[in-house]
């Protein structure tokens, strides 16, 4: 074909079109989070679940009011919430992001090791369910201690 040459308009195949409407309402499910507040002990936290299916769980039963324990740096307590390990569950967490626990149906709060850690990363006793994270600067999480009363919530 010579640069002088068109293709007929027939031969040109045309894009799938998808109402904007649709796109943009499938892109935020993908990427939706829901934000909460996380409050220890009355110092409070921004954070975020994200959307699966455990995380949804929880939000749908905020707010949740618990005395926490305390296992190195991680504060957990227990849920209503009854779920099972999913696809992505892990032992190995970063350092600010939540977890669910299925064996105790707790949530989990990392802010450095555990005593199960090998390094600075928290790590669960068994594989967990990542949740989320925390917004900001958790190091005001290293002050709280077993008892601790956190309550989370809506933001």
């Amino acid at each position: 074909m010579d640069a002088g040459s068109r293709i007929p308009v027939e031969q040109v195949s045309r894009p799938c079109m998808i109402p904007l409407t649709e796109t943009w309402s499938r892109v935020m499910e993908e990427t939706m989070s829901t934000p909460i507040r996380i409050i220890v002990d009355g110092e409070t936290f921004g954070a975020e679940l994200n959307d699966s299916p455990t995380a949804t769980a929880i939000a749908d039963a905020l707010p949740l009011e618990a005395s926490a324990s305390r296992w190195g740096d991680e504060l957990y307590f227990s849920t209503p919430i009854n779920k099972e390990a999913e696809d992505d569950a892990r032992a190995d967490f970063d350092v600010g992001e939540l977890g669910y626990w299925p064996p105790g149906n707790a949530f989990c709060i990392f802010f450095g090791p555990t005593p199960m850690s090998h390094g600075l990363r928290p790590v669960m006793a068994n594989p967990g369910n990542p949740i989320g994270h925390i917004t900001e600067d958790g190091d005001r999480l290293l002050d709280a201690s077993s008892g601790a009363r956190v309550r989370v919530e809506l933001a």
